[in-house]
């Protein structure tokens, strides 16, 4: 794909996401559903920070192929290497989890994750916004230009690490709140938790592995090694 229609795509995307995570701040109600609390705002959902994250990622890439269009060479370099970072280790198994693991529980009892009292608050093209097309964006990503993975093991030190942030920061929310973050929490035990953790761990793992498989299927093992070709563009 050339440059200068990456970078449209790149922008278009940028804006999108800035476009529905700015929509997820907008949302108000009288008499907020009673499975919602105050505490942590919307930076306890997982969806919500995944947007943030798109839209950073999709920023720096936006910024990568500027920086090739006008022949910033050494930058470019610098920052197309943060980009594929942030991608491969973030941005597609984030978004590939958030998509998969939502609908999942959805379908089986959507009142475990969304409750129905949603329904009035949050419109359904934002849920879709949401849930749904983060995944038809990480997979047009892929499809759209290589990128580097790191060594396996460094990968999933990162990946790793963020979860486990992420679960401190669910269970910080419960100490202080006696509340969970998902009503799904409420239903396990200490160590069903740590079980269902660990679970959500491998999962995400999963995503990971996937998204590193359909890189390297499309594009090629030859990706570990090339430039991605910018330097000649």
């Amino acid at each position: 794909m050339e440059i200068s229609t990456l970078a449209t795509y790149h922008c278009l995307a940028f804006v999108w996401y800035f476009f529905i995570a700015y929509s997820t701040t907008q949302v108000k109600a009288e008499e907020p559903p009673s499975e919602v609390f105050l505490y942590g705002g919307q930076w306890k959902y997982l969806t919500v920070l995944n947007l943030v994250l798109q839209a950073v990622f999709y920023g720096v890439s936006f910024l990568a192929d500027v920086l090739r269009l006008i022949k910033k060479l050494r930058c470019a370099k610098c920052v197309i290497s943060s980009r594929d970072l942030l991608f491969s280790v973030l941005a597609f198994p984030v978004s590939t989890f958030v998509s998969i693991s939502f609908w999942t529980l959805y379908t089986y009892n959507r009142e475990l994750v969304y409750p129905k009292s949603l329904d009035g608050v949050i419109p359904l093209w934002l849920n879709h916004a949401m849930h749904t097309a983060v995944f038809p964006f990480a997979l047009l990503e892929i499809l759209a230009l290589p990128h580097r993975y790191p060594a396996k093991k460094k990968g999933l030190i990162l990946l790793g690490f963020v979860a486990f942030l992420y679960i401190s920061w669910v269970l910080w929310i419960y100490s202080v709140t006696g509340e969970w973050v998902y009503p799904l929490f409420a239903l396990f035990s200490p160590s069903g938790l740590a079980a269902f953790f660990a679970g959500s761990l491998a999962i995400i793992i999963s995503c990971y592995n996937f998204g590193e498989f359909l890189n390297r299927m499309i594009w090629g093992d030859s990706i570990v090694i090339m430039d991605h070709k910018w330097k000649g563009k």
